[in-house]
């Protein structure tokens, strides 16, 4: 048996996210094509569907204050995931205390996920072609942890974040990933 729990704690808000280092993937749904430019190559059209950004939280404030940024719109754009969040927000977010983005990255890529943009989040780093993947049709966000190795996932804290539904109108069908 792993000694390395695989257990969730869901918060509700970034201000409940661990304060330590570690590694992260956020749930963007674009709900429409958009095109984003990294660096000077050229221009790349994303469609619209289900993405997963994989990134690392090791600086002052650790995972609660880089997601908390994630999170917020209308930021100013400092890595190449603000594009995708100042447009569609995030979704649903896993924190994994300790854990490794590389190694998030690399254990959805074998499982045939698609990256598609190089470069996109990886700019820095010499293993990945990039930290952006395209989730499948199907693919359930809500077992993302469960799929990972341990290695992955550190040996820290595991915490997921969804955004709150829309309230005081019609609520739109569930659509994408569950």
């Amino acid at each position: 048996m792993d000694s390395i729990s695989r257990e969730l704690t869901a918060v509700e808000v970034a201000a409940d996210l661990p304060a330590g280092g570690g590694a992260y993937a956020l749930i963007i749904e674009l709900a429409r094509q958009i095109t984003v430019t990294i660096g000077k190559r050229p221009p790349v059209t994303l469609d619209a569907g289900w993405y997963l950004y994989a990134g690392s939280a090791r600086g002052p404030g650790g995972i609660r204050a880089r997601v908390g940024r994630h999170l917020r719109r209308g930021k100013t754009v400092r890595w190449h995931v603000d594009r995708l969040t100042n447009s569609a927000g995030v979704a649903a977010m896993l924190a994994f205390a300790g854990g490794d983005e590389c190694a998030i990255t690399a254990a959805l890529r074998a499982r045939g996920m698609d990256a598609p943009v190089p470069g996109f989040g990886s700019s820095d780093c010499r293993r990945c072609a990039s930290h952006l993947l395209a989730l499948p049709d199907g693919f359930d966000t809500d077992d993302l942890h469960g799929t990972l190795p341990l290695a992955a996932m550190g040996g820290g804290a595991i915490v997921s974040w969804r955004r709150p539904p829309v309230t005081g109108g019609p609520r739109p069908p569930r659509r994408g990933p569950r």
